[in-house]
């Protein structure tokens, strides 16, 4: 079934963002032609809850420094405004869930769960997370709602368990391929075939144009993401001229 046939079906979709830039900075210039071709576009993030006020670990200080933010408040706050910007040049709406990122989360003890690092496995205390958060999805979906979802590619640990909660939806998902990740691991999409088929949209210029300005929209993470913003626009643009893929288990392969 080609691009266009599907952009004429008036039906939903879901990209599910596991933090607040993952989803446009992976398919923003899919989402603006998607929205400007008449599919309503949402970007449902996952990981971007105010936690509960106390001490940071070494490691978030150092995040949030980073960023130039002086508290945890103030970063989900400025953050999210980030997302609402960046999905208005695309053309989106955006929802955010409760669930506090990682570098935030705690043990019942109070024990930072990932005190120095993201791309790890995911922590035992973390193991009822992927059901939370498919019961958070299952509650705003409906049958006609297409849900897109991370590969995962790179091995942050919120992106494997945003993963593991969407496919607890046990339906069909499209798959993108996580920016920018997936720019310093090429091939890891080859392992994908055999098991996946995939489609490729390509890109229209004002597509390209917004997705650019869309991901500058994130001021605050461009710097732990990219060298500088030029970098950034030629990433995007080598990464997107060829077109946006996305990716759907082969029958017989999905996940349980």
């Amino acid at each position: 079934m080609g691009a266009v046939l599907w952009f004429n079906c008036i039906m939903r979709w879901i990209y599910i963002s596991p933090h607040l830039d993952d989803a446009i900075l992976s398919a923003g210039g899919l989402i603006f032609d998607q929205v400007h071709q008449g599919q309503p576009v949402e970007i449902w993030t996952v990981m971007c809850g105010f936690p509960e006020e106390g001490k940071l670990s070494p490691f978030a200080q150092f995040l949030h420094a980073q960023w130039g933010f002086s508290s945890t408040a103030e970063t989900v706050r400025l953050r999210r405004l980030e997302d609402r910007r960046a999905a208005d040049r695309v053309g989106a709406q955006v929802f955010h869930l409760d669930i506090p990122d990682c570098i935030y989360r705690r043990s019942p003890e109070g024990e930072p769960l990932y005190p120095i690092g993201v791309f790890v496995d995911p922590h035992p205390a973390d193991s009822d997370l992927p059901r939370q958060i498919t019961d958070r999805l299952q509650a705003g979906l409906t049958p006609e709602d297409v849900v897109v979802c991370p590969l995962a590619i790179g091995g942050h640990v919120d992106h494997i368990l945003t993963r593991k909660g969407v496919e607890g939806l046990k339906r069909r998902i499209w798959y993108y391929a996580d920016v920018p990740y997936v720019l310093n691991e090429p091939g890891a999409l080859s392992l994908l075939e055999g098991s996946y088929r995939s489609q490729r949209f390509s890109i229209s210029p004002e597509g390209m144009i917004a997705w650019l300005e869309a991901v500058e929209a994130y001021r605050s993470q461009l710097s732990t993401l990219f060298q500088d913003v030029d970098s950034m626009r030629r990433s995007i643009r080598e990464y997107g001229e060829q077109g946006v893929r996305l990716w759907m288990q082969q029958a017989g392969r999905f996940s349980s």
